[in-house]
């Protein structure tokens, strides 16, 4: 992922959410129960990654505008990945796949496509604001079952 100073928090936060897919990858492929690996996600998404993309939607995506192709997309996916991660309408090993899939391929996106127009669009004073008000990024993993090591 390419590197600016003022998405850093925000392509931090991708990097932990390419290693919720390793992490539900490493447990599907050594057999470890859906229902384990759900309980982790299911907390990872509701701590992590719910706050991410709200804020996106604050600070991120009014820069394009939230009528722009590529915002409406990441709004679309979000949708998707709320309803697999959130909703459990589908069994858990679809919904983990699926969801794991959805996610990788929605930072992949943003890191590498939408953030270049951000950082292309957005003025300086933006840019600052968005450093200054989400720069405080504390990962801390929730060692309680650790099904992926």
């Amino acid at each position: 992922m390419e590197k600016n100073e003022e998405l850093e928090s925000f392509s931090k936060e991708h990097r932990h959410g390419l290693e919720l897919c390793f992490k539900i990858r490493q447990g599907i492929s050594k057999g470890v129960s859906f229902e384990r690996i759900k309980k982790y996600t299911d907390w990872f998404y509701k701590t992590y990654m719910t706050p991410h993309f709200d804020a996106e939607e604050k600070y991120i995506y009014p820069i394009l505008g939230m009528d722009d192709p590529m915002v409406k997309k990441m709004l679309s996916s979000r949708r998707r990945l709320d309803k697999l991660f959130l909703e459990n309408e589908k069994p858990p090993e679809i919904a983990l796949s699926l969801g794991e899939e959805e996610l990788e391929h929605h930072i992949r996106f943003e890191e590498h496509t939408l953030f270049k127009r951000v950082m292309e669009e957005a003025t300086p004073e933006q840019l600052t604001e968005i450093e200054k008000i989400y720069e405080e990024f504390h990962f801390q993993e929730n060692e309680t079952d650790v099904f992926w090591d």
